[in-house]
């Protein structure tokens, strides 16, 4: 009994521990081209008309706490401002709903025509960023008794369990007609996220690059066989993920395949017309954690709406939809 007691205490003085002063790693999403202006908010206009993005992420579906991520966006260019703007908004949930975290952001790209072949996207992005705690769902030491374990009121007192930030973000995309790469870096002002005392959410640094590669006798991209290897890094204080994966496609149908740090393999099949698209995505655990998580489902939806084309060329960033 008093191990088991001890065993309690020791869970719950971490779990808080990690809840009210940890700096967390921002939501990712498996389908990161499928969330383009999450990714990098350079991407904001860059297939030129208007396009709708949602995905749904759902991960480690076997572990007790409901680890569930929905975002949604927004983007378009516009002549008249050389650029695209982007609208996303985003709902995190973690713990059974423990933390709640809310994200509205608001990007500009400014395109620039390098060459006949090359161009560049420079964007900033502004937005607001919520989070809210459920002090309700915690538990504390004081709260056990020796023999009969959780019986108490806790005596500990939150002085704030919502925090409300400014938060701001930029990046750069490079591209021609089969290259691509890019890098972001958000939470430039580290704001405080901290409900217990001061606790700076720390800078997230994103690189990626990959080539749309057509195969076909016609090498255009009209429907023909097509492969796309890529690569992604990201950097998050002491946390980083290296994606290294390759897409392959033909005609509507695209597959995917990635492996990523010695956390997991991924696998993607996707559909896709020039109106719309959907996919999803399944994450097979590797580590230790292998038995217990139940991988990670994601899926994503995606919609062009039609307009009018331009006189003068626009060329858009060739690369994967998810």
């Amino acid at each position: 009994m008093v191990n088991n007691i001890l065993k309690k205490i020791f869970l719950v003085l971490a779990g808080g521990l990690a809840v009210v002063t940890a700096e967390a790693q921002d939501p990712q999403f498996t389908q990161f081209y499928a969330n383009q202006i999450y990714l990098n908010p350079a991407f904001a206009g860059s297939v030129r008309c208007p396009r709708i993005s949602m995905n749904s992420r759902f991960q480690w579906t076997g572990i007790s706490g409901n680890y569930r991520t929905y975002a949604v966006s927004y983007d378009q260019h516009f002549d008249a401002l050389q650029g695209g703007i982007g609208i996303r908004m985003m709902r995190d949930e973690a713990g059974t709903n423990t933390i709640t975290s809310h994200n509205f952001a608001v990007s500009y790209s400014y395109l620039i025509k390098l060459s006949r072949k090359a161009s560049l996207r420079l964007a900033a992005e502004v937005g607001i960023l919520q989070r809210s705690l459920d002090v309700g769902k915690l538990t504390f030491g004081d709260q056990i008794d020796d023999r009969y374990g959780f019986i108490y009121a806790t005596q500990e007192v939150f002085d704030n369990d919502e925090k409300v930030m400014i938060d701001f973000a930029a990046g750069a995309v490079l591209y021609n007609q089969i290259f691509y790469g890019g890098a972001a870096i958000h939470h430039i002002t580290q704001p405080n996220e901290g409900f217990l005392g001061a606790s700076a959410l720390p800078f997230k640094l994103t690189t990626h690059f990959g080539a749309m590669i057509p195969l076909g006798k016609r090498r255009k991209y009209s429907g023909d066989l097509f492969i796309s290897p890529n690569v992604l890094f990201m950097l998050q204080q002491s946390f980083y993920q290296l994606n290294i994966g390759l897409y392959a496609g033909k005609g509507p149908i695209v597959g995917g395949i990635w492996y990523r740090n010695n956390d997991s393999f991924i696998a993607l099949f996707g559909l896709q017309r020039d109106t719309w698209r959907i996919g999803y995505s399944y994450d097979v655990t590797i580590s230790r954690l292998t038995n217990r998580t139940a991988g990670s489902h994601e899926i994503s939806l995606g919609l062009k709406i039609p307009c009018r084309q331009p006189m003068r060329r626009f060329r858009t960033v060739r690369c994967p939809s998810f």
